[in-house]
């Protein structure tokens, strides 16, 4: 995992899974929890792709969960946020929705995260996410439906297919 980056995966794949709830189940749980993990790491590899942009994210913060609140149409059920929604990034929840709801989009993007400095072992084994199985489907029919993710991926999705359009190396500033 991208330890540089840890807070912000757990927070953005926490969010997918509250937004789009697992079967009932500790399995169910577990492998969609695998999968919004793995689609949160590559998002965030692609997002944060050098040193430089993984400490500004650590200086800045990534901007939270309001807006993706938002468009699911979630109310807080107080006034007190959970720290957790803090560390929520709006783009890597965006990313993550458009892999895993096309795997291939997600085995293009798992390839590309070698150009950055996380390196091509930085998301270790994606398979769950760029081939899922029909039990990783059941598992999470929520979190792989297109339809139902389809206002989260569309927020940011265009800036993803330009980023792995080929082209400027990832590590140009300019891919955000």
């Amino acid at each position: 995992m991208l330890s540089d980056l840890s807070p912000v995966i757990a927070a953005s794949a926490r969010w997918l899974l509250s937004a789009f709830p697992p079967a009932a189940g500790p399995l169910n749980d577990a492998l969609a929890e695998a999968q919004a993990r793995h689609a949160a790491t590559i998002a965030a590899a692609l997002r944060y792709p050098t040193a430089l942009d993984a400490e500004l994210l650590n200086l800045l913060g990534p901007g939270g969960s309001g807006a993706l609140d938002q468009v699911t149409g979630a109310r807080p059920l107080t006034d007190a946020v959970p720290a957790w929604r803090t560390q929520v990034d709006e783009t890597v929840v965006s990313w993550a929705a458009c892999l895993l709801a096309d795997p291939a989009l997600a085995a293009v993007a798992a390839a590309c995260v070698a150009a950055t400095h996380h390196g091509a072992n930085g998301v270790g084994d994606a398979r769950r996410l760029t081939i899922p199985s029909p039990r990783d489907h059941r598992a999470a029919p929520l979190l792989r439906h297109p339809d139902l993710l389809g206002p989260i991926a569309d927020l940011h999705r265009e800036s993803l297919l330009g980023l792995l359009r080929p082209g400027p190396a990832l590590t140009s500033p300019g891919h955000r």
